[in-house]
């Protein structure tokens, strides 16, 4: 999921796969595709590239999201749950 919230962080229109944790990641400001259907993948490119308003208002989205991220809130997230698994000896 890391390139894709870097794409967002830069206000990029995403287009990714639905599969794994990137629609997680992405949450709604993305167009999500299958991976392996290249229509899908095409169509998706064509319909960013030729609709302005959508490109703008995925842009907007992206940057958004990506605002829910940051490696503060993560090694926050990731002390916490240390503390709750750690082995008492």
């Amino acid at each position: 999921g890391l390139p894709v919230l870097e794409a967002m962080q830069c206000g990029a229109p995403v287009i990714c796969s639905n599969s794994s944790s990137i629609p997680e990641v992405a949450g709604e400001a993305a167009i999500y595709i299958n991976p392996q259907k290249k229509e899908e993948i095409a169509n998706a490119i064509l319909k960013v590239v030729n609709e302005p308003a959508l490109r703008e208002k995925m842009s907007q989205r992206s940057l958004e999201q990506a605002k829910n991220f940051s490696w503060q809130k993560c090694a926050k997230e990731t002390v916490e749950i240390y503390k709750k698994v750690q082995v008492r000896d």
